[in-house]
């Protein structure tokens, strides 16, 4: 009876706060707007049209934040009767003010021509990634890198998928495929069989 009794009161101040959250200057909705448990690990995030619904206990605090918004606080009642609340949620606008940047032209145009071709501008984050994502970096990765777990699972998976296909019967030999004679007649006319000496023998040499 007591582990019973216990249950039960915990159920009882268990609440479910149902909501919306507009601005208090306009009433527009405010969608993604995050709303957690103070100092607890919960919450939930608003819809688009700023709905949202979380579980508390009676007794906890809310906090709202969204970007461009002050952080608000709501206390859910420890004298609540139901089992749910509604609720509406103002939220003010908050204004970001910046430092102050002071932008000079250079003095001549020879000073810009000299500027644009001799300073070097540190790579931001985006040049960094385009450099990083460039196809011949990612295809020399891919040639040298082994394999990770994910792949060669993939790999074997699909080798073992293409043996299933002919278990019990011979596999066809590319040998006998008139398709693939046409492959390689073209390829000796382009040349692609030629020998090529690519050897780099460094700067020394």
């Amino acid at each position: 009876m007591v582990a019973v009794d216990a249950g039960a009161q915990a159920n009882d101040n268990l609440i479910q706060v149902n909501g919306v959250i507009v601005t208090s200057d306009t009433l527009r909705t405010v969608p993604e707007a995050t709303i957690q448990v103070k100092n607890k690990n919960r919450g939930v995030e608003s819809a688009s049209t700023g709905v949202f619904s979380i579980v508390c206990f009676k007794g906890d605090t809310l906090e709202f934040s969204c970007i461009g918004f002050r952080t608000k606080e709501y206390v859910v009642s420890k004298d609540a009767k139901n089992q749910y609340l509604t609720i509406i949620q103002p939220m003010i606008q908050d204004t970001f003010y910046l430092p102050e940047t002071i932008v000079r032209p250079l003095p001549s145009r020879e000073a810009f021509n000299y500027a644009f071709t001799h300073w070097r501008i540190p790579n931001d984050y985006y040049e960094k990634a385009r450099r990083n994502t460039n196809s011949r970096v990612m295809a020399a990765l891919a040639y040298t890198l082994p394999r990770d777990g994910r792949e060669t699972q993939n790999r074997t998976m699909s080798q073992q998928a293409k043996d299933a296909v002919y278990y019990g019967q011979q596999q066809p030999m590319n040998i006998l495929n008139p398709l693939a004679w046409g492959q390689f007649f073209e390829a000796w006319k382009r040349g692609d069989f030629r020998k090529t000496d690519n050897t780099y023998y460094g700067d020394n040499y």
